[in-house]
């Protein structure tokens, strides 16, 4: 089965005749559609499937699209959104942008650009869920560490040199050297940077530069 046939979207608009319309055409393309006629619906009704795109109109009756996507944000929603706005409103479609929202289509919607853009988010979602898997497999490999290699691990990923870090622990440089080599193996890597790399998408990738060791 190939992404396109498991992908979801979900169609989130208080006008029956737009949802039927787009809900008919993602349909014929072998997606799976949902429809909402409010932002209340969509947040009751929403189930991840990993490959998600949400079509997003900016005017809702309970809230605006502006205020779902900034809930999709604080609740890390896995999907992304294309906002769907009218003819003259699109300072508010750039402002959604900055809120998370991946692209955005004016009303009344062309179907061929509607598909494209529609498969452009789908693509964008599963790279980040990916991404998100692969982070969670580094940090689960963390967690296989013990406290002293943990410690060890967060000096060397500082640079400090091995005998630096023994007698900061109080221990002998050569049970650093005994400790960094079942680091290595337990995090199957074979050089500092490699290490570094793993400590670091692990953890987001926030800032701890390498040094020498």
């Amino acid at each position: 089965m190939d992404s396109q046939s498991i992908a979801h979207v979900h169609i989130v608009d208080d006008d029956a005749s737009v949802r039927e319309s787009l809900e008919f055409l993602i349909k014929s393309l072998g997606w799976k559609a949902y429809t909402y006629k409010s932002a209340k619906d969509f947040l009751e009704g929403y189930s991840a499937c990993g490959k998600d795109c949400l079509l997003l109109d900016v005017h809702l009756p309970d809230m605006s699209g502006l205020e779902l996507q900034e809930i999709v944000n604080s609740q890390d929603l896995d999907v992304s959104t294309i906002l769907m706005t009218g003819y003259g409103d699109v300072p508010t479609a750039v402002k959604a942008m900055k809120l998370g929202a991946v692209d955005f289509l004016e009303k009344p919607v062309d179907q061929q650009a509607l598909v494209y853009r529609v498969r452009s988010c789908l693509e964008l979602n599963e790279r980040i869920s990916n991404r998100k898997w692969e982070n969670a497999r580094r940090r689960r490999k963390l967690d296989t560490l013990t406290e002293r290699e943990r410690q060890i691990l967060d000096q060397l990923i500082e640079g400090k040199l091995n005998k630096v870090i023994a007698a900061d622990l109080g221990i002998s440089a050569r049970t650093v050297e005994i400790h960094r080599a079942h680091i290595m193996k337990k995090l199957q890597v074979k050089s500092l940077a490699e290490l570094v790399k793993l400590y670091m998408a692990a953890n987001g990738n926030k800032g701890l530069t390498q040094g020498r060791t």
